[in-house]
């Protein structure tokens, strides 16, 4: 193999290695990352579907997800993957109690 052979060889893999790098491992990274925040959905998380809906999640199940929309309650059912994002984790009783007693003692201080 001559100098211009092997030239003809390194660069194609040269390109390849470079796709590879800045376009299918950050898809699969992210991909991964959807993944797994559908899969750790849980009741009260306030989630965005890829249509635009916004709801609170009531249940959960294997693929569906039942989601309260509205003011008037409507609850749909909706596929694991159609949701896009969670925009706020469940806030039980307890962490919304927290969260208040820390206001209150932040507005005693000043």
């Amino acid at each position: 193999m001559d100098a211009q052979q092997l030239n003809a060889f390194i660069l194609p893999i040269g390109f390849i290695v470079i796709f590879y790098i800045f376009a299918i491992r950050p898809q699969k990274k992210k991909e991964k990352e959807v993944n797994e925040m559908r899969n750790n959905l849980k009741e009260g998380d306030e989630i965005i579907t890829i249509g635009g809906i916004v709801g609170k999640i009531m249940r959960v199940k294997e693929d569906i997800v039942i989601i309260e929309v509205g003011n008037t309650k409507t609850r749909l059912d909706v596929t694991k993957w159609s949701i896009a994002s969670v925009t706020n984790k469940g806030n039980t009783m307890a962490s919304k109690k927290e969260k208040l007693d820390t206001v209150e003692d932040d507005d005693k201080e000043i």
